[in-house]
C-alpha cells in the first residue's frame, strides 16, 4: 500500500484526512492516468448516502473537468452499480465515493478502469507517484478544452440488469431487506418488487448521517429480529455501498459469505462453476473448505480483500469467489462484488431448488472461530518477534490438523488480528488468550 491508496482506494476521515483538496487532486490524477484526454473522454462518478459525499463529489468532479475530461454524475448508487455503468456507458473510468461499511465520518474514493474492474497495482502506483509530486505539472486546458459535467440518470439500467439476472420470479416469497440507510435504499426494494417478492424494507431512509448506524450487514441481529417478527422466508442485509450481502434464514440464523458461496457453488457445479474451483480468503471458515472438498470443489486462498480475490479469479479463470464478510463475486455476471446481485442469485437458488435457506445452508457446518484484535506499537513487528513466533508454533501444535491459527495486521489501524479456528471452542479460547497475552507483553501499545 502507498501513502494514499490502501486495499480499497483512498480512505480517511472526510474533511480531515480525505479533504476536498485531496479529492480535487485525485480527480486530476485519475483523469490523467485513466483517460486519453481526447474530446469525448469521460468518467462516471457515483456516491453513497453519507453527508460528505456532496463535498467530495464537487471537488473530485472539478478535478476531472480541469483536465478536459467530462464527468457523468450518477448520483447515489451502489459501488457495483458504478462498475456496471462504467462499462455500459463506455466511459474511460468510474469513481465511487464511499467508505462502504465504515461510520459516517469516514469516506473513500475508489477508481474503476473502463472495463469495470478495480485498478491494478501499477495504475495506483502511477497515481501515487503523481500525487507525491510537490508541484502539479499536469496539463490545464483552457477555453473549450475544459470538461463538462452531466447528470446521467442511469440507475434504471442497473436495476434492469439486476432483475434480468434472475432466471425465475420470486412470487410468493416474503423477503426482509435491510438497506443500511445506504445506496441499496433506492434500488434493492425496486428490484425485488419487480421480481414478484412480498418485500418488507427496513433502514431505507437515509438522512446523510444514519448510514450503517446499527443496521445493515455489520449488524445482522436487526434483520434476524425482523425476519422472525414478520414470518419472512429470508432476510437480506447490505452495507452502505451495497457491495456486501449477509443473509438470514426463516429461523433467524445468519448465513454469512461462506454459507452463501457454498450454496451458490453447489448450485453452479453442474455448469456455471468454471474449473470446479472457488476463490476465498484466508478468513474463510474451515467448515467451508471441508464442504467444498466433499463436493469435489477446490478452494483457492488469497489475502483478505476482494481485490485479491478478483485478481486470483482472473488468473485461474474462476467464476465464483468471495469473502466471509459477504463480498461475493460472480464473474460471469459482473466485475466486482455486488451485494444485490448476490441476493438475487441466492433467492433464485432457493426458488429453483424449492428449498428453504435453512435447508440449503446444511451444505456446510461452521467450525468455531475466535478473532481477537490487539492494539500494538508496530503492527508488522510480530513477524520477526521470537517470543510471538514460539507462541504461534505451540498453538499450532496443540490444535493439530483439526484447527489453525491466523495472525495478520490491520490494513488501517495499529492492530494485530489473531484468529484461531477448530472443533473445540474451549481449547480455542485458551489458545487465543495465550497468543494475545504474548503479543501484548512484546508489542502492546
Amino acid at each position: 500500500m502507498g501513502r494514499w491508496f490502501g486495499t480499497d482506494g483512498v480512505r480517511g476521515v472526510a474533511n480531515q484526512e480525505l479533504t476536498p483538496e485531496l479529492a480535487f487532486r485525485l480527480g486530476r490524477v485519475g483523469a490523467y492516468v485513466l483517460t486519453a484526454r481526447r474530446p469525448g473522454s469521460r468518467i462516471v462518478v457515483g456516491k453513497d448516502t453519507r453527508i460528505s459525499g456532496d463535498m467530495l463529489e464537487t471537488a473530485l468532479v472539478s478535478g476531472i473537468l480541469s483536465m478536459g475530461v467530462d464527468a457523468l454524475r450518477l448520483g447515489v448508487i451502489s459501488t457495483p452499480g458504478v462498475a456496471y455503468l462504467t462499462r455500459l456507458l463506455r466511459a474511460d473510468a468510474g469513481v465511487m465515493i464511499s467508505a462502504s461499511h465504515n461510520p459516517v465520518a469516514d469516506n473513500g474514493i475508489k477508481f474503476f478502469g473502463g472495463d469495470g474492474f478495480k485498478l491494478l497495482d501499477e495504475m495506483e502506483e502511477r497515481m501515487e507517484a503523481l500525487l507525491a509530486e510537490e508541484t502539479d505539472t499536469l496539463p490545464r486546458p483552457i477555453g473549450d478544452g475544459v470538461g463538462r459535467m452531466y447528470d446521467e440518470p442511469a440507475t434504471e439500467a442497473y436495476i434492469r440488469f439486476l432483475v434480468q439476472a434472475a432466471r425465475v420470479r420470486f412470487d410468493g416469497l416474503k423477503v426482509v431487506l435491510d438497506c443500511a440507510n445506504g445506496a441499496a435504499s433506492f434500488i434493492a426494494p425496486e428490484v425485488f418488487r419487480r421480481l414478484g417478492a412480498d418485500v418488507m424494507v427496513i433502514h431505507a431512509n437515509p438522512d446523510g448521517v444514519n448510514i450503517n448506524v446499527d443496521c445493515g450487514s455489520t449488524h445482522p441481529h436487526i434483520v434476524q429480529r425482523a425476519v422472525l417478527q414478520h414470518g419472512a422466508d429470508v432476510g437480506l442485509a447490505f452495507d452502505g455501498d451495497a457491495d456486501r450481502c449477509i443473509a438470514v434464514d426463516e429461523n433467524g440464523e445468519v448465513a454469512d459469505g461462506d454459507f452463501i458461496m457454498a450454496i451458490l457453488a453447489r448450485a453452479m457445479k453442474e455448469g456455471e462453476l468454471r474449473g470446479d474451483k472457488v476463490v476465498a480468503t484466508v478468513m474463510s471458515n474451515l467448515g467451508f473448505v471441508k464442504a467444498m472438498s466433499d463436493l469435489g470443489i477446490t478452494v483457492l486462498r488469497t489475502a483478505v480483500g476482494d481485490r485479491y480475490v478478483m485478481e486470483r479469479m482472473r488468473e485461474e479463470g474462476a467464476s465464483l469467489g468471495g469473502e466471509q464478510s459477504g463480498h461475493i463475486i460472480l464473474l460471469d455476471h459482473t466485475t466486482t462484488g455486488d451485494g444485490m446481485l448476490t441476493a438475487v442469485k441466492l433467492v433464485e437458488t432457493m426458488m429453483e431448488s424449492g428449498k428453504r435457506l435453512s435447508e440449503l445452508s446444511r451444505v456446510m457446518t461452521r467450525y468455531p472461530q475466535i478473532l481477537e484484535n490487539v492494539r500494538v506499537r508496530d503492527k508488522s513487528a510480530w513477524r520477526e518477534n521470537a517470543a510471538i513466533q514460539d507462541a504461534l508454533r505451540r498453538a499450532e501444535a496443540e490444535l493439530g490438523e483439526s484447527g489453525r491459527v491466523l495472525v495478520r495486521e490491520s490494513g488501517t489501524e495499529n492492530l494485530v488480528r489473531v484468529m484461531v479456528e477448530g472443533l473445540d471452542e474451549k481449547l480455542l479460547r485458551r489458545v487465543v488468550g495465550e497468543i494475545v497475552q504474548v503479543i501484548q507483553c512484546e508489542l502492546g501499545a
